[in-house]
């Protein structure tokens, strides 16, 4: 995607990890991948079939991005937010990308979060 086109105005996190969305998740959950992050909202990836979400449809997802000030990858952390689907890109026949908007958007900006992370495990300790 070109500049001109771009839609948001904070820079986002691009990562790859796994997502779950759902209208209700009393009732059938489907499984993502995230593409991006930042936030206000986020694009992820999904099978193109029954469970893939509409424009405009309400969803509740949950995901983790990684905690990067740490030397443990497996250090995350997690949030559900309720959010509405903004638009589907058709990626493949059995793909789509999915973007949606957040409901409140997160505590942090993911991809200056993980600036700051970088730039502290580069700076020696005195």
């Amino acid at each position: 995607m070109d500049e001109a086109g771009e839609r948001r105005i904070e820079q986002r996190l691009r990562y790859q990890w796994p997502i779950w969305f759902a209208e209700d998740f009393a009732k059938t959950v489907s499984q993502g991948l995230m593409v991006d992050v930042s936030s206000g909202g986020m694009a992820f990836t999904c099978n193109a079939d029954e469970s893939c979400p509409q424009p405009g449809q309400r969803l509740i997802t949950r995901f983790s991005i990684p905690r990067l000030e740490t030397d443990d990858f497996s250090d995350m952390t997690s949030f559900t937010r309720t959010s509405r689907v903004c638009r589907i890109e058709k990626v493949n026949r059995s793909l789509y990308r999915v973007a949606i908007q957040f409901d409140e958007p997160l505590s942090l900006k993911p991809c200056e979060q993980a600036s700051i992370d970088l730039m502290r495990s580069q700076t020696p300790i005195p």
